[in-house]
């Protein structure tokens, strides 16, 4: 602990809200940055967690703790659902509460002194939880970074995939990545990721995938790093019903181990992950499961990716309203987040800006990595009145 920083962004970015809130009462804030749903969750997947927990009053329907790898029903549909032909089996799946208290589960897998690797920008708990764990040296204020960790930049100069060269990228023990990634909104191509698997496979790496926005996926571009032939013997994936299903307050989450992913010794890496989960962890509520269930329902799935819809028409919004102002923007398509450049400008001189002068809340991009510098993040969560108005007052500003 001694090596990290105070003061973890999130929680940095709230404090700041508060203090506006409190200089400017009479402003209506509008919150475009920390990316918490805004929607209602879908009738039919809160009926099915009321009619669980209603039934826990009951003799006949009262249940104690479950198992602390997921109700089997639900890890073999997400199994079937999500991953289907990609060969995962429900066994290989593993329920949690959060993708993000499953980095930090993760991390217990790994000695202190294996080496690891971050893309730059990306989610701030990859770097942060590696650090706590003992594999980041101290942070250096002149480049932005911890000593021991890699960063890998990923900018639009090489499509936001980091070249992974072994000068660029050495011998690394475990690489996180995130597609599509968040802050960038960028989502990975099938060669791409061929090409990190193939890195992954010849340096001896694993990779530990985050694929909580995969629902906002557009195009093409694969929503699960399985997709890749080989992938399953390097990478282990997380994901989340947070973002998809508005479970930021439920809690739900899941990470998919596949048996065939081995230490170097040739030891099963689920066998240890298993061990983690019993030990750790004591199942995700049952309510939440029930919910997860309802949402891999077909009707469920339906009215989940509706929602999904309308988060991803706010970020259409955002991100018009910055092409005609002239800045280049990216992200959107594929992911809840417009990543904005603003050259020539710091990236906290341009949050404090469009904060005092719209009372719009967004993050600065230096918080996800030195790459970031330049760079806003802006959150589609939001009502569609919210962004209308957002969009109103940033053309107002940068007319």
């Amino acid at each position: 602990m001694e090596n990290l920083r105070s003061g973890y962004l999130f929680p940095e970015i709230s404090k700041r809200e508060f203090d506006h809130r409190q200089k400017h009462p009479q402003e209506k804030l509008i919150r475009l940055g920390i990316g918490d749903t805004t929607e209602p969750i879908p009738d039919i997947i809160t009926s099915a967690m009321a009619e669980y927990a209603l039934a826990l009053s009951t003799v006949g329907g009262y249940k104690g703790y479950g198992a602390e790898q997921g109700n089997k029903e639900l890890r073999v549909a997400i199994a079937e659902k999500l991953y289907r032909n990609m060969g995962i089996k429900g066994n290989e799946v593993f329920v949690s509460d959060g993708a993000q208290c499953d980095i930090s589960r993760l991390q217990m897998l790994f000695g202190s002194d294996v080496t690891v690797a971050v893309q730059d920008p990306s989610f701030p708990a990859y770097i942060d939880s590696s650090v706590i764990f003992g594999r980041g040296g101290k942070f250096e204020e002149e480049t932005g970074q911890y000593g021991n960790i890699t960063y890998m930049k990923c900018c639009p100069e090489n499509n936001f995939f980091p070249n992974l060269s072994t000068r660029n990228t050495p011998k690394t023990d475990v690489i996180f990545f995130c597609s599509p990634n968040n802050p960038t909104g960028n989502a990975a191509s099938y060669h791409q990721l061929k090409r990190l698997v193939e890195f992954a496979k010849s340096n001896g790496s694993i990779i530990i995938y985050d694929s909580s926005y995969a629902a906002f996926i557009s195009d093409h571009s694969p929503r699960s790093i399985y997709e890749i032939p080989g992938a399953k013997q390097v990478a282990i994936e997380i994901s989340s019903f947070s973002k998809c299903a508005g479970f930021t307050g439920v809690r739900l989450g899941w990470t998919i181990v596949p048996e065939e992913l081995r230490y170097s010794n040739g030891f099963p890496v689920i066998k240890d992950f298993d061990r983690i989960m019993c030990t750790c962890f004591n199942g995700a509520s049952s309510i939440s499961q029930a919910g997860g269930l309802a949402c891999l329902s077909e009707e469920g799935y339906k009215a989940m990716i509706a929602v999904v819809d309308y988060y991803k028409e706010n970020a259409k919004i955002i991100a018009e309203t910055f092409t005609s102002l002239g800045l280049k923007v990216y992200g959107g398509e594929n992911a809840p987040y417009i990543w904005v450049h603003f050259p020539g400008q710091t990236s906290w001189d341009v949050f404090t800006e469009i904060l005092s002068k719209t009372h719009i809340m967004t993050i600065p991009g230096t918080g996800f990595g030195p790459a970031g510098q330049e760079y806003i993040r802006f959150s589609a969560f939001g009502h569609r009145e919210t962004v209308l108005e957002a969009s109103r007052r940033l053309r107002n500003l940068y007319k």
